[in-house]
């Protein structure tokens, strides 16, 4: 790694992945297809809740928040992969990085409060479907997403701020992003109280979610296993098969590399992990949650038909 001689440096290095001969070309156009294709798929699914009137509920009112935020969340980090799957070892100057340490780990910690709400949405229609309408008006729908930015980009504050706050020695980040552990491997001082004071803020903040997400489920459970009929029961567990599917996805991913110490992990392991939760996560997203949806599908049809009709 580069050493530079001074506390302050101008700039860092994305190490990215190595590949060489037809692998890189390879990477690279699979990767810009993976971002592509997850851009297009929670971008129709927003423009279908807005447009279509089936689909003006709480739930795929949150599903398309939830577009909305990996659209951002995808894109603070693949560009960057892209260009080092490109180029190499790519230069990044510092005030960028911490803005992408920043921007990343607000959304990150968004997804994480808005997964909660959303559970919390599941919970209410399964558990007081005669109330629910009242409990889950629009005003309380847009109350709660408002709170999960606002906590999102709250919580993260304090570990970009003391990652930023470093004295770093060392220029190569081996990542294909600045992410903590990665940077905090390049401070000149011993770093054991930021990982602990980290571990502490992201590990509450998603424990908390993680601990109010089972607890929903398990009154779900309850509710489903008392209704009289199979066919209820198939119903209600399917409204939230894909919910569940994407928290193990995420939570999962999140708690390997997040909670714990970063020098219990080789250096190459935590870019590999990323990319489930950065990349593979927001992809999935579309296709989990909506378009194999057959609200979804009935809606897009109506919209295709519709436009067709009027050509």
């Amino acid at each position: 790694m580069d050493h530079v001689n001074h506390n302050w440096t101008q700039s860092f290095i994305l190490a990215g992945f190595t590949t060489t001969g037809t692998l890189q070309p390879l990477a690279f156009l699979g990767t810009l297809c993976i971002y592509l294709l997850t851009l297009a798929g929670n971008i129709l699914i927003i423009v279908l809740v807005q447009l279509d009137s089936g689909l003006f509920t709480p739930m795929y009112f949150f599903i398309s928040v939830l577009s909305f935020l990996e659209v951002w969340y995808v894109s603070t980090t693949v560009p960057t992969l892209l260009h080092t799957l490109l180029h190499g070892c790519s230069p990044i100057s510092s005030a960028v990085c911490f803005i992408q340490l920043y921007v990343f780990h607000s959304l990150g910690m968004t997804e994480c409060y808005l997964l909660g709400v959303m559970a919390l949405d599941r919970s209410l229609v399964i558990c007081f479907p005669l109330h629910y309408h009242a409990l889950m008006s629009r005003q309380v729908q847009l109350r709660l997403a408002g709170a999960t930015w606002v906590a999102g980009f709250s919580a993260a504050l304090v570990p970009a701020t003391l990652t930023a706050t470093l004295p770093f020695c060392l220029k190569e980040v081996a990542h294909y992003f600045c992410d903590l552990a990665p940077l905090m491997r390049l401070a000149c001082v011993d770093t054991s109280w930021h990982a602990r004071a980290h571990g502490a803020v992201i590990g509450v903040a998603t424990g908390f979610n993680f601990v109010l997400i089972l607890g929903l489920y398990g009154g779900i459970l309850n509710a489903v296993l008392k209704l009289p009929s199979a066919a209820s029961r198939a119903k209600a567990f399917s409204t939230c098969s894909s919910h569940m599917t994407m928290v193990a996805l995420f939570y999962a991913s999140a708690f390997t590399v997040y909670v714990g110490s970063p020098g219990s992990r080789s250096e190459g392991t935590d870019k590999l992990i990323a990319l489930v939760y950065a990349l593979v996560t927001p992809f999935l997203n579309p296709i989990i949650y909506s378009l194999r949806n057959k609200e979804v599908k009935e809606a897009l049809r109506r919209k295709i038909g519709l436009d067709l009709g009027r050509d």
